[in-house]
């Protein structure tokens, strides 16, 4: 089995459209302590991408989405 490694320069853009069309998921802990004595704990699982890529993930369901601005029609 032989392994290419390619050299690929993109630009930021390009970068952030891969990761809102493909999505990136992210998962953290962290746990604040003071003298030995864990005080917080901070779980953190984060899932990052367009709102396309979600709906067809099946993340959101359509009828969830509201506008943040300009749809409240007061």
């Amino acid at each position: 089995m032989t392994m290419e490694r390619e050299s690929e320069s993109i630009s930021l853009c390009e970068a952030l459209d891969r990761v809102l069309h493909k999505g990136v998921a992210l998962r953290g802990d962290i746990v604040l302590s003071v003298a030995d004595v864990d005080l917080v704990y901070l779980g953190l699982q984060l899932i990052l991408c367009s709102t396309d890529t979600a709906r067809r993930a099946g993340l959101i369901p359509p009828s969830s989405m509201k506008p943040l601005f300009g749809g409240g029609g007061r």
